[in-house]
């Protein structure tokens, strides 16, 4: 296997984006994996692999690599939001309004707005 450098994990890190956007998730984690293994605090690197989880409803994997992200960066609304919607997806309803709502708070963008009215209860 090749030596890795810092200049492989930006390839791969650019190459999982690319992989997520072509629709390939789990290729995306598979790159991602040895970017946060040898860069365990990047932050940028667990949200895109949190997007890559949740594209690949692997839901469990995606809500706990949000959280890390968001223990890091509470104000990152775009975590709240996604974080949400892995919870909606779950059918954890309660919880995902929590996090649309700091989404929105953080962020007021309209997606945002809209789904912090959202409550299955009503």
């Amino acid at each position: 296997m090749p030596e890795t450098n810092p200049e492989t994990h930006v390839i791969d890190f650019r190459a999982a984006e690319h992989l997520l956007a072509a629709r390939d998730p789990r290729g995306a984690v598979k790159l991602l994996d040895s970017v946060i293994a040898a860069h365990p605090e990047n932050t940028a690197a667990r949200l895109l692999r949190a997007r890559a989880f949740f594209a690949a409803a692997q839901l469990r994997p995606a809500e706990l690599e949000f959280e890390l992200v968001l223990e890091r960066e509470p104000d990152n609304a775009f975590a709240h939001f996604a974080l949400a919607r892995t919870f909606q997806r779950a059918g954890r309803p309660g919880q995902a309004t929590r996090h649309f709502r700091l989404a929105a708070a953080l962020d007021p963008k309209p997606e945002y707005l809209k789904a912090a009215r959202f409550d299955e209860r009503a």
